[in-house]
């Protein structure tokens, strides 16, 4: 596990260009492929906008639900873990706490685990919310600060 992912929504179509334009961004790197586990997914385009190219997306019914993968023009590719959009604000952000100290010896259940919505959950910031992390495709509660996808930089 390389990092983690929490978008707004399931809407492939409207999340994955924002998550393109950041990974590229903070890795200085250049995404060719990002393949989706099929199911989890709605609105899944078979290609996405992003800094003049189309990247193209694979999606697949025989990968684990709970992570994508971004492959690069060079390097290694990287696997993310999709936090669920709908999951509540304070146990999203402890599951990116969690990825960003180091996920070594977690399996992707564990790291869940801390993902489960507790019985009244915190609302998220919405569409008009000056909070809303507008180019990189996340959520971000309470300042408004920049939300990244976290993990160990490669």
């Amino acid at each position: 596990m390389d990092g983690a992912w929490w978008p707004y929504s399931r809407d492939a179509a409207v999340e994955l260009p924002r998550l393109i334009a950041a990974v590229d961004r903070l890795l200085d790197r250049v995404t060719l492929r990002i393949g989706v586990y099929g199911d989890a997914w709605r609105n899944i385009p078979r290609r996405v906008p992003a800094r003049g190219r189309q990247v193209r997306v694979g999606w697949f019914r025989h990968t684990d639900p709970r992570v994508l993968t971004l492959v690069f023009a060079s390097g290694e590719p990287v696997v993310l873990l999709v936090i669920p959009a709908e999951t509540a604000a304070g146990a999203a952000e402890a599951t990116l706490k969690r990825i960003v100290q180091d996920a070594a010896g977690l399996t992707i259940d564990a790291i869940l685990t801390l993902a489960q919505p507790p019985a009244g959950r915190a609302p998220r910031a919405t569409a008009d919310d000056p909070a809303r992390w507008e180019n990189e495709g996340g959520a971000v509660t309470g300042q408004a600060q920049p939300h990244r996808p976290h993990g160990r930089q490669p």
